[in-house]
């Protein structure tokens, strides 16, 4: 009886570990299913996924030529221009460091900083002369006497004058008879530095905005490139020039701008007063009339100075 017992045993508790086994592999194969009908993230699918492009400082401050300091806004791309253009030479052309004050002629601060994104490392002279219109004039002079393009340094007075470097370079100079200007020969050939900053500062006495219109022709905004200025002419008003241009995929522009202003004062690119941390001037906001860091033109007409 007692060897009958233990078999029965034996046997309920084989039967009992067969049910919990197939319990356990029912379970198993329920959750092998679940597990099947799981979306699958692959690491390939992950890298389909588009980039999301990071919003960019537009102003480096380690930048130490225009080009470098002012990165273009995310969705645009600077317009390219070759190595010995006029742009090139603008976008090179080296900044003082970042957060410089803006002075005066006179070494005083400009008392609107906030207008001031940058300044340029231009001379202004120890004279009220080097004002808005004049800080456009140097800037082509300065590439002019740079590439030796003298013959393209013909700029006038607001009677109409034409003060011709290459003239001045020559040895001659400018005489007034009767408030009227001509040239005179006065002294030997010159071409050097100091030459060209003495024919400047006769062509910013007797140049303004008046007569930098009168240089301009219109352009269409879509046309827009460095050089190219926005301008009021009269006495006073105001021109600020286009140091930089970049486009988006929609071929809309964007520009960066600079001015002098009066009292003469340095060369600096202006904020843009509808985005402080951002000095661009986009397309959709260039409409008449047209408001800059300090002054308001009364259009948005964008002209080109034909030197």
């Amino acid at each position: 009886m007692r060897k009958n017992r233990i078999r029965v045993g034996i046997v309920v508790v084989l039967a009992v570990n067969t049910i919990g086994m197939a319990a356990c592999q029912s379970k198993t194969s329920e959750e092998a299913l679940q597990e099947t009908e799981k979306p699958v993230v692959t690491q390939q699918s992950k890298e389909t996924e588009p980039p999301k492009e990071e919003k960019k400082a537009i102003i480096q401050s380690s930048g130490v030529n225009l080009n470098d300091r002012f990165a273009a806004p995310t969705g645009y791309t600077k317009d390219a221009y070759k190595k010995d253009s006029f742009g090139a030479f603008v976008r090179n052309y080296s900044m003082q460091k970042d957060k410089a004050k803006v002075h005066l002629y006179d070494g005083r601060e400009k008392g609107n900083q906030s207008s001031a994104a940058a300044v340029f490392s231009m001379k202004v002279g120890d004279r009220d002369l080097q004002q808005c219109a004049d800080s456009v004039i140097r800037m082509y002079a300065e590439y002019f006497y740079e590439t030796k393009q003298y013959d393209h340094m013909n700029f006038h007075f607001v009677d109409g004058f034409e003060c011709s470097y290459k003239k001045w370079s020559e040895g001659y100079r400018v005489a007034f008879s009767n408030e009227k200007a001509s040239w005179k020969k006065s002294t030997g050939k010159d071409t050097s530095y100091e030459s060209f900053e003495k024919y400047l500062t006769v062509v910013f006495a007797y140049a303004s905005t008046i007569s930098l219109e009168k240089e301009c022709k219109e352009i269409k905004l879509k046309d827009v490139k460095i050089g190219d200025v926005f301008i009021n002419a009269g006495s006073p008003g105001h021109v600020v020039m286009v140091v930089d241009v970049c486009t988006n995929q929609e071929g809309k522009k964007a520009v960066l701008l600079a001015q002098g202003y009066m009292p003469a004062q340095e060369f600096h690119v202006i904020t843009n007063p509808r985005h402080s941390e951002d000095p661009w001037y986009y397309e959709d906001e260039i409409k008449s009339p047209f408001q800059t860091a300090e002054y308001t033109f009364t259009d948005s007409v964008c002209k080109r100075p034909q030197y």
